[in-house]
């Protein structure tokens, strides 16, 4: 290639080699000059091209530590410059920083993505172009230097190859020697050491075998049992660990009595067994097994100073030989063991593939949860409460739905208890609240729309005992900008019976800030009215059992007078939920109740139709 360029550029052999040598490339003199002078009063050596053919000659020359370039140039611009320089072996590693007045986003990236390290603006500060060039500098310089040092470590590695193939001789004999006491080692590791009885993995190395039985010889037949003590956690806690592991050996001796001696038993962890049950009839065995495991753990074990009662649920797998692997069948065996808890603990389930289908599509439901709370799918509807005293609508309850993407509307009775049991009802909660609040915010502004319209939003138990929950609602309070004394907060009866010292002092926080306290589902928890002289509620909302059962039994209804009566005399407000007939309306009338929600009035709509139903005539 020809050499072309300025003296400046020609002048190469002027260059101070201890310097770092920065090239110029832009086709203003004036930016070449300004920049020139400012770099070269840092120590380095600038030179300058005005356009490709002098940048690279400047680079057959000397090899830059780092490159300027602007982006508006004829014929070639800066995007084509740097893909040419990053083409081509000796300035593919140098460090390109663009310098432009382009200061759109598109064309920061663009920059970038053609192999650009850094992009200042135009007009620059020149303190800011020192540091960035001192920064590139930098890291060119560490990047060398760690080069050379790999290139030094390789001769250095090269050396003690030699000398570490004579070592793995010695190496290898001694691990020779290590093999046959590890091989002794894992003989002790096989076995619980609490029990004595086969662990988890041996466990699994026997039902691999009784697996490979039964897909060898078809009159092999097999089942898998999966135990797990119901209460043993109560007992480890009250009584202590040692009182836990003295009740685990008599558990596992007393399991031990109802199996024949070529029966496997084995400890899996904590207070899990599993079994392994061989050469069965039928499943018809398996489960008299169970029933003969039930009777004897029903009995009471007496310790050495406690006596104890405890029982087990137990999950039954038939061990059929279209398993592939047999971690499955232990799997499922465990899954016939929560739905034998779910029954009700110290009985007996025997699994059916339809349970792995639930426990799968449960798994997917808690995933989709999740992406569902990062991608924000879920939206908020309304349900009127309306006084009965006026017949006008006093407020609404906030009511979550999940727009799945593509099972489209759920329900909450279908993912609240999946949210409940992984913790992230918490997150919904308070995204519901700060909605409810924002939205109601929004209705106020309109005109017409009444200022006190209250706005009511559920609290699980989970977040009721956050400590962190005043601070929080006071931020949603704060970025909402709506009144506190329209929030009304809705909870459970299982809110007050976890913790009353915390529910208590949370409750008189609320009360200080002149937030509502609702009680939701009344009358169908713990039926125990102690608390409500104990905790100052504001309201009681009826479950809409007792409303059904006005309708269909009307000699039934004795409890709710006595429950509206109770409240009045309390000064506690009463709503009344599920209300969907005239003449439920009227008997709650009757009974002097406070206020009433239910289809009668609205389902729970969504929020741009909520000032249509304001402004509409009431039909009941």
């Amino acid at each position: 290639m020809e050499l072309t360029g300025t003296p400046e550029i020609m002048h190469y052999k002027l260059l101070d080699p201890d310097k770092k040598d920065i090239l110029l490339i832009d086709d203003m003199a004036d930016n070449l000059r300004i920049l020139s002078s400012i770099l070269t009063k840092e120590g380095y050596n600038v030179r300058k091209a005005l356009n490709w053919q002098m940048a690279i000659t400047a680079c057959q020359t000397v090899v830059p530590d780092l490159i300027l370039l602007d982006i508006m140039m004829p014929d070639v611009d800066g995007y084509q410059v740097c893909q040419r320089l990053k083409s081509w072996d000796i300035t593919a590693e140098i460090p390109v920083i663009f310098i432009s007045a382009l200061d759109e986003i598109f064309d920061k990236v663009k920059a970038f993505k053609v192999g650009g390290v850094d992009y200042i603006s135009k007009p620059f500060d020149f303190q800011e172009v020192l540091v960035r060039v001192q920064n590139q500098i930098a890291l060119r310089t560490a990047k060398l230097e760690i080069l050379q040092l790999n290139n030094e470590l390789e001769k250095k590695i090269n050396q003690r190859t030699w000398e570490l193939e004579k070592t793995l001789e010695i190496l290898q004999k001694e691990i020779a020697s290590r093999q046959q006491l590890q091989g002794k080692m894992l003989d002790m590791v096989l076995y619980d050491s609490l029990t004595s009885l086969p662990n988890r993995f041996m466990f699994s190395k026997r039902l691999e075998k009784s697996l490979r039985l039964a897909k060898e010889a078809s009159n092999y037949h097999f089942a898998v049992l999966f135990l797990d003590c119901d209460r043993f956690k109560v007992v480890n806690d009250s009584l202590g660990h040692l009182v836990g592991d003295e009740l685990l050996i008599a558990i596992s001796r007393r399991l031990q009595t109802c199996l024949r001696s070529d029966e496997i038993l084995a400890r899996l962890g904590g207070d899990e067994f599993g079994i392994i049950l061989e050469n069965l009839p039928d499943i018809n065995a398996a489960i008299q097994v169970a029933e003969r495991i039930l009777s004897q753990l029903s009995l009471s074990f007496k310790l050495s100073r406690y006596e104890v009662f405890i029982n087990a649920s137990i999950g039954i797998n038939w061990g059929s030989k279209d398993y592939e692997q047999p971690e499955y069948l232990l799997r499922d065996a465990d899954t016939a063991m929560y739905h034998a808890k779910a029954l009700g603990r110290a009985r007996y389930h025997v699994f059916n593939p339809a349970m792995y289908q639930e426990a799968i599509q449960l798994l997917d439901l808690e995933n989709d949860l999740r992406r569902a709370i990062e991608r924000q799918e879920f939206i908020v509807y309304y349900q009127p409460i309306i006084s009965l005293a006026t017949g006008r609508v006093s407020g609404f309850e906030a009511l979550v739905r999940w727009q799945h993407p593509v099972r489209g509307l759920i329900f909450p009775t279908e993912f609240i208890p999946i949210a409940e049991e992984t913790g992230l009802i918490n997150t919904i909660d308070k995204w519901v609240l700060h909605s409810a609040c924002r939205q109601v915010r929004i209705w106020q502004d309109y005109p017409g729309i009444p200022k006190n319209l209250t706005i009511s939003a559920n609290l699980s138990a989970r977040l009721f005992s956050q400590p962190n929950l005043i601070f929080e609602i006071d931020q949603i309070i704060q970025e909402t900008k709506i009144n506190p004394a329209i929030l009304q907060l809705e909870i459970t009866e299982s809110v007050i019976m976890e913790n009353t010292h915390t529910v208590k002092t949370v409750i008189h926080q609320l009360k200080e800030r002149n937030i509502k306290l609702i009680m939701d589902d009344f009358g169908t928890g713990y039926s125990s009215l102690s608390y409500l002289h104990n905790f100052p509620l504001n309201a009681l909302k009826i479950d809409k059992s007792f409303v059904k059962i006005m309708g269909e039994e009307p000699e039934k209804m004795g409890l709710l007078p006595a429950i509206i009566g109770m409240a009045e005399s309390m000064g506690i407000t009463v709503i009344a939920e599920g209300v969907e007939t005239k003449e439920q309306l009227k008997k709650l009338q009757s009974l002097n109740c406070d206020f009433a929600q239910g289809y009668l009035f609205s389902k729970p709509i969504e929020p741009q139709l909520v000032l249509d139903f304001l402004n509409a005539e009431p039909q009941w």
